[in-house]
């Protein structure tokens, strides 16, 4: 019997000695994260980022936020890790996100004793914030098919990315020559003379929102009226009513584009604070935009100079031609956060006007049958955005692949119907309108 008790006594022991090399599953361990960001990057470590750890092997997930210098201190239990952290922050238009990963750490009993420094590389890559979702350009048959209307134009912008849009220096501009189709004198032994110089033309003009910019939340839009921000299908009815209270209008007579037919009084509905201000150093009265192959490209003045101060610099003028009547201005790239070009359908010398390191590619487009120019969507990040699941609408009807030259959405998806239907939709962005554009049988704001 007294045997007996030696042995159980000493595999009591041994037990109990062997329980202390391994690890409590209860205890927790304090793991100290600090976030690093890329040398020469203009952001730093801030507040506020969330950092997480997942166990590789139950999938058990901790996370904690950083303070100002960018440490996070997260409390888990004993185990291998994944450690990450995900933002994303905006600068002049442009949504710039940071991921990072340190992947393997292991925690045991014996962090407490010498816990390690984790440190997460934080890797910068930049998206478009605001995009052209959709220009409307081409004008509509008339009622008794006779012609065309093609006074009832616009475009809307999109904020495509998780953080709010501020447009107050944001501007609309059009390449010079107008067209694609034609010959263009700034080609040169078959390459546009200033490409090598990174800058595009801003033909005769461009608009602004000025001090009553709004600010656009994540994956909303706004709509810019290029011209009659009335209800047009009073008249024609193919056109589009552009009289919405939300709307914001190309209109400002006192800078010379006092064309009536292009800028009646926009509707009373629209207060007057939310009409946008032109910046003209061209001649006409009106601000002539292409109906055949249209081309448009938003941009962003830099800190430091503003839509008014960019007007009265004369030194970045240039005459298309030498022609007095096509006066441009030399817009940098990098100020350059969004572009599309059209080319002409049935042209035989369609040449680009806006260089690929601003738009790579272009849509074809047809005028006068109320068609648009329709942004594309990114299927993958769309399904995969939370709370989305059910809310897609199928069945893309409205693209023109039935029409000689004409294109549709590959996703399948329509964006239309699926925000109505309380969707985020996340539109495609490759710097390529051939890629990220297709022509729609129907503007998106006709009812």
């Amino acid at each position: 019997m007294k045997k007996l008790l030696t042995i159980l006594f000493c595999a009591l022991v041994a037990l109990t000695l062997c329980s202390c090399h391994k690890d409590d599953p209860y205890k927790t361990y304090n793991v100290t994260v600090s976030l690093e960001y890329p040398v020469g990057s203009e952001f730093t470590a801030v507040a506020g980022v969330t950092v997480t750890a997942k166990n590789t092997t139950n999938e058990m997930e901790y996370s904690s936020v950083t303070d100002a210098n960018g440490t996070a201190v997260l409390a888990v239990v004993a185990g291998m890790y994944d450690i990450s952290a995900f933002e994303t922050r905006a600068s002049a238009g442009t949504a710039v996100s940071f991921n990072g990963i340190k992947s393997g750490v292991t925690v045991t009993k014996d962090w407490e004793k010498n816990p390690l420094p984790v440190n997460v590389t934080m890797i910068e890559s930049e998206a478009k914030q605001i995009i052209i979702k959709e220009v409307y350009i081409g004008g509509c048959p008339k009622n008794d098919g006779s012609g065309s209307f093609a006074y009832d134009k616009y475009m809307v912008l999109y904020n495509n990315s998780p953080i709010d849009a501020d447009l107050k220096n944001l501007c609309i501009a059009i390449p010079l020559p107008y067209n694609s189709s034609g010959t263009n004198n700034d080609y040169v032994n078959g390459v546009l003379s200033y490409e090598s110089q990174h800058k595009v033309p801003a033909g005769h003009g461009y608009w602004s929102f000025g001090t009553n910019a709004p600010i656009l939340k994540p994956y909303s839009q706004v709509v810019v009226v290029i011209a009659g921000a009335i209800d047009n299908t009073q008249t024609y009815v193919n056109s589009v009513d552009l009289s919405d209270a939300s709307y914001y209008p190309c209109y400002d007579p006192e800078s010379g584009y006092n064309n009536t037919s292009w800028y009646p009084v926009p509707s009373e509905k629209i207060p007057t604070s939310q009409y946008l201000k032109a910046y003209k150093y061209g001649s006409g009265n009106g601000w002539t935009t292409s109906v055949a192959s249209p081309a448009f490209f938003i941009f962003i003045t830099p800190d430091g100079v503003t839509p008014q101060s960019f007007f009265e610099d004369t030194s970045n003028e240039n005459l298309y031609n030498n022609l007095a009547v096509m006066k441009r201005k030399w817009v940098p790239t990098d100020w350059v956060i969004d572009a599309v070009e059209g080319f002409k359908i049935g042209a035989t010398n369609n040449q680009k006007r806006l260089i690929a390191e601003v738009d790579a590619g272009n849509i074809p487009f047809i005028n006068n049958k109320g068609y648009s120019i329709y942004r594309n969507i990114d299927k993958a990040a769309t399904e995969a955005y939370p709370g989305n699941t059910g809310k897609l609408v199928s069945g893309y009807s409205l693209g023109t692949s039935d029409v000689e030259g004409g294109t549709t959405d590959p996703s399948g998806l329509d964006a239309e119907a699926s925000i109505k239907n309380g969707a985020v939709i996340i539109f495609m962005d490759t710097n390529n309108s051939t890629n990220d554009y297709h022509m729609r049988k129907q503007a998106a704001l006709r009812k």
